[in-house]
């Protein structure tokens, strides 16, 4: 076989729809996963640590719930970020003073560096690039993923996992 000619797996990936299909969500996965190891080597923390320190910094005195729902995750999963931003000292919560239950976050000075130094996206770039698309293209694809969903059968169950924690 010439080197410029396809291997027989090729051809036939080339004309299989589902195969096609299949090698377009490897180039989304492995560009979600090359952006979320750039992130953690070059700031030294996770992809969703990252997204809530930026939206931290965006909301200052936000609290853990608005957190949660600025970054369309569970309530646990956010408190979970919050302690390891607090672990690391990257962001300070104080009492809010009108209301002596709510606790509200900022960004300590460390945080405010760590995000300078970070690549972007915070967010990551399939929520960035998502955003950036036609409202109609993103409403064939979530009616299309949906399609998909229900022909794995596969639930709710990782819908408020963040990317990074895939």
């Amino acid at each position: 076989m010439q080197d410029n000619q396809p291997s027989s797996v090729e051809a036939v990936a080339d004309t299989v729809p589902a195969a096609r299909v299949l090698r377009q969500f490897r180039i989304v996965f492995n560009a979600v996963k090359t952006h979320f190891r750039s992130v953690e080597k070059v700031a030294g923390m996770g992809g969703a640590q990252l997204w809530a320190l930026s939206v931290i910094q965006q909301h200052p005195g936000i609290g853990v719930n608005g957190l949660a729902g600025k970054l369309d995750i569970h309530q646990t999963t956010a408190s979970n970020l919050v302690k390891a931003l607090m672990t690391q000292g990257l962001i300070e919560q104080a009492k809010s003073s009108s209301d002596r239950r709510v606790v509200t976050m900022t960004l300590s000075a460390a945080g405010e560096s760590r995000l300078r130094t970070a690549p972007m996206p915070f967010a990551g770039v399939l929520p960035d690039a998502l955003a950036s698309m036609d409202p109609a293209v993103l409403a064939r694809l979530e009616h299309d993923l949906n399609a998909l969903i229900l022909v794995l059968e596969a639930g709710e169950a990782g819908a408020n996992t963040p990317l990074s924690d895939l």
